[in-house]
């Protein structure tokens, strides 16, 4: 799972990113008609810790998978472009790292269970109107 970047396999880094970028960009415009009817539409994008880049400078205890981490920096980017094309309409969007949870992906090593890790998700799926939008968020708030 973890390479350094020298050895990483250009065509995992393309899969990696047709889940985690392309993906979501696919569904957000799939479902933007009905999103766009909708008085109280709320996207969140699954987002991850290794997608921040303030958070990986400096700190040698996170791992330095390029593939994933970037794929989760450009998902925050994404969040933030459909962010700003779609707060005219009272949309908010918002991307949430919900930890390091216990998957089958990492043979439940993470130390979250996958409804500790679901409840940033909801709370920014319910939020109330005017709330934020273009954020990344924790359960503890807005992430760097």
């Amino acid at each position: 799972y973890q390479r350094p970047p020298s050895q990483e396999d250009i065509a995992d880094m393309k899969a990696t990113y047709d889940v985690n970028v392309f993906g979501p960009v696919r569904v957000t415009r799939a479902f933007l008609p009905l999103l766009l009817a909708s008085p109280a539409a709320r996207i969140v994008m699954v987002s991850s810790y290794l997608g921040s880049l303030a958070r990986a400078s400096g700190n040698s205890q996170s791992p330095n998978v390029m593939g994933y981490g970037s794929s989760k920096t450009a998902l925050n980017a994404v969040t933030l472009a459909f962010a700003r094309e779609l707060a005219p309409h009272g949309m908010m969007v918002n991307a949430a790292a919900p930890g390091y949870t216990a998957t089958d992906l990492n043979a439940h090593r993470g130390g979250r269970t996958v409804q500790q890790a679901a409840e940033i998700i909801v709370r920014l799926a319910t939020l109330e109107p005017g709330g934020p939008t273009g954020g990344y968020f924790d359960e503890n708030g807005p992430l760097p």
